[in-house]
């Protein structure tokens, strides 16, 4: 499972500029808005998916304030209903505990079956706050070089409207 210094250390070998910003564990977006860290609007919210027969995985990333709707994003993703997935299918897929889920997990899906799927409001963002694979700290990156974090990592990749 690669962890925290295994993220940093996969930005910095691709050269991918970010900032990072320490603190105490959160669980929610609540948390993370109490905190009142520096960029506090532009931290995403993450939502780990999976369709009807679990044969699909979905990491969806969209902004903090935004709802999404599961039959809408089914329909975009050609995908049978979604609901959320369990703890266990989080552990089993991206090695990451409930509060930590972030795009950077990514690196620990090496069979790729997890499709992520940005909404296309993150699209033009230079700054976006996503958790390292621990709850403790926040990765402030733009959103072109999550996207080129994500290509690196072989996945699926989706822009939608959300």
């Amino acid at each position: 499972m690669a962890g925290r210094e295994q993220v940093i250390q996969r930005l910095n070998e691709l050269q991918l500029p970010y900032e990072i910003t320490e603190h105490p564990p959160v669980y929610t977006i609540e948390e993370m808005d109490a905190l009142n860290l520096p960029y506090a609007e532009k931290v995403v919210k993450n939502l780990f998916l999976r369709d009807y027969k679990g044969k699909r995985h979905f990491l969806v990333v969209l902004a903090k304030n935004k709802k999404a709707d599961l039959k809408e994003l089914a329909s975009q993703l050609g995908s049978t209903p979604l609901s959320f997935a369990s703890p266990q299918r989080l552990q089993k897929y991206l090695c990451l505990e409930k509060g930590a889920v972030t795009p950077l997990g990514m690196i620990n899906d090496v069979n790729c079956a997890v499709e992520v799927v940005f909404d296309r409001d993150l699209a033009d963002q230079k700054v976006l706050g996503v958790h390292p694979n621990e709850n403790t700290a926040t990765v402030w990156i733009s959103y072109e070089n999550l996207l080129k974090f994500a290509e690196s990592c072989n996945h699926t990749v989706h822009l939608i409207t959300i």
